[in-house]
């Protein structure tokens, strides 16, 4: 996949709605604009985001992994909900050094670590994690089979994911979608792929594919969001 311009703020602006990190890890330079756009227009949804996820999953201690993390938002908002140990995993090294950073100024070093890795190899033992989270990095998975497969693998028993990519609230959606028109023109048009990928029939055959026998796809909540049951 084509990043675009690492220079342009447009193209990060498109990339960040999607997911907190893609196929191609980000620069230094890159990293920075993506956590300087989950400070602005982002900001409040990921306390949103983490309530639906406690309310939804019914898990609030044990192991977490928040795949795809970026800057780490979303790993920071569900630390501060829960007394989760969690492990904010990202492919890019420039993206973990900044969620390092934002850990540390949130004070949630003792509970929340950043873990380099892969959703296509994850570096865990087979039923040892109690939830799996991410916010848009599906979006760019590789290979949506393999990555769900490892998904499952790595949940343990009774565990739960809350995995997709949503906005928190309806007003919040309406908000940046505005901000989104103005910033970057070919955002309606991009916004329509991603929802047709949703909408496939696309997801519920790799979930199958992998042996997800128990699984509930969401499409409330201001966003779209899959959770399986192990």
């Amino acid at each position: 996949m084509k990043t675009g311009d690492p220079s342009s703020p447009n193209k990060y602006f498109g990339m960040y709605l999607m997911s907190e990190s893609i196929d191609k890890p980000f620069n230094a330079d890159g990293a920075k604009k993506m956590d300087s756009i989950a400070k602005g227009p982002f900001a409040p949804i990921y306390p949103i985001i983490a309530d639906q996820i406690m309310d939804v999953c019914k898990i609030t201690s044990g192991s977490c992994i928040d795949l795809g993390c970026g800057p780490a938002h979303l790993a920071i908002a569900v630390a501060r909900v829960s007394d989760l140990a969690i492990d904010a995993v990202d492919s890019s090294p420039d993206m973990l050094t900044i969620a390092t950073e934002n850990i540390k100024e949130a004070g949630l070093s003792g509970c929340v670590r950043v873990v380099n890795g892969d959703v296509h190899a994850l570096p865990y033992e087979d039923s040892s994690v109690d939830i799996i989270i991410s916010r848009g990095s599906l979006f760019f998975w590789n290979d949506l089979n393999k990555a769900f497969l490892e998904i499952y693998r790595v949940l343990r028993p009774n565990g739960r994911t809350f995995i997709g990519g949503g906005f928190g609230t309806d007003a919040l959606k309406e908000e940046i979608f505005r901000k989104m028109r103005s910033i970057d023109p070919k955002w309606e048009k991009n916004a329509e792929k991603r929802l047709k990928m949703q909408q496939s029939d696309k997801i519920p055959k790799a979930l199958e594919a992998a042996g997800v026998a128990d699984y509930e796809i969401r499409r409330d909540l201001a966003g779209f969001w899959i959770i399986m049951r192990k």
